[in-house]
């Protein structure tokens, strides 16, 4: 019970919730850069939410399974297809023993996600089966996946029926700010350039991958100098060189950093960010530690609502409700293991 990669493309990793709790020993989260679009695709395919799947940037590859598996791919439109019939995204379909599926570029987005039922059920490392690509950590030999390589699948029930969400899992509406608590180095930079960060336009540059995204647009300098004792880094860290332009943290983020950190992306909003395609332009709003965490509970609520609310799909028609909503996955990312297990077993009440 397997599944074979025929090709792939150049950011295919296997990922699950992530490694929580290791970051005191230098092992960063690793895990899906858009949590709850990967939650999506678990939930479709019946699997616990933070089961193993599949992430992907650029194109997903092609795939044969040895069985019948139930598949889904969420994160935004894609062009997908099983034996060169198109199906759509965001809702779970079935592939038949030696069907090839292809996974073509997510539209609109940079990350997608492939789940298949049962989850990818590899070796986990350190408590994860996530890849950690820097560090060449967990997943199949720490490296993106590449044509022929043999993933094995979890136990599944074939049976069970194909799903589609009955609910919009609605982030903050297109244009909106993506909201950032000041700090903890605010001090480094004067008055004038934390005015800049909030009225003034960025830019998603081409530089990014797992690890952190570099932003233009708009310069930083920092009047304290771009140089402080290492100090903790978390995933939506936003730290600014000696360059001036900003370097927002990921997942595969380092634990410390040397750089003075202006502010910090909620994590409400930062799978938001990370899913902006190049030349993008968005401003940050400035919240207190208050407001973020009451956005980042709203957003939790928001995915448990969607998770409970997977309908079987009706095998052939195009729902209007579903095409207006297949393009809004996104919105929160869930990084503490807490929320992913409360999440996991809200999902297998649901069913």
């Amino acid at each position: 019970m397997s599944i074979e990669v025929l090709s792939s493309g150049p950011m295919l990793t296997v990922q699950d919730a992530g490694r929580c709790g290791l970051r005191h020993l230098g092992v960063s989260n690793a895990g899906p850069i858009d949590g709850p679009a990967m939650a999506l695709a678990n939930a479709l395919c019946g699997n616990p939410v933070d089961a193993a799947a599949l992430e992907f940037a650029g194109p997903g590859g092609s795939f044969r399974s040895t069985r019948a598996v139930r598949f889904a791919v969420t994160g935004g439109l894609c062009d997908i297809r099983i034996e060169g019939r198109p199906v759509l995204a965001s809702m779970s379909h079935r592939l038949n023993p030696g069907e090839i599926l292809r996974v073509g570029v997510p539209d609109g987005v940079v990350w997608g996600y492939l789940a298949f039922s049962g989850g990818i059920a590899i070796a986990p490392v350190l408590g994860s089966r996530s890849t950690h690509l820097r560090s060449g950590l967990g997943g199949v030999e720490g490296r993106a996946l590449r044509a022929g390589d043999v993933l094995p699948l979890g136990p599944d029930e074939i049976d069970a029926p194909c799903l589609r969400s009955g609910n919009t899992l609605r982030g903050s509406k297109v244009g909106e700010p993506i909201r950032v608590i000041l700090g903890p180095q605010q001090d480094y930079f004067s008055a004038e350039i934390l005015e800049r960060l909030t009225t003034e336009e960025f830019t998603v540059t081409p530089q990014r991958d797992r690890m952190a995204m570099v932003l233009g647009g708009v310069d930083m300098p920092a009047a304290g100098g771009h140089d402080i004792v290492s100090d903790g880094t978390v995933p939506g860290s936003i730290q600014v060189p000696g360059s001036g332009r900003p370097i927002v943290l990921l997942a595969e983020s380092q634990t410390t950093g040397g750089y003075p950190k202006i502010a910090t992306v909620v994590s409400a909003d930062l799978p938001r960010l990370a899913q902006l395609p190049v030349g993008t332009r968005f401003r940050f709003g400035i919240v207190s530690r208050d407001e973020g965490e009451e956005l980042w509970l709203a957003h939790c609520r928001n995915l448990r609502a969607t998770l409970a609310d997977l309908v079987p799909k009706s095998e052939g028609v195009l729902r209007s409700d579903y095409l207006l909503s297949c393009d809004l996955v996104g919105g929160i990312f869930c990084p503490e293991e807490v929320v992913w297990s409360e999440l996991s077993q809200g999902n297998r009440r649901s069913e």
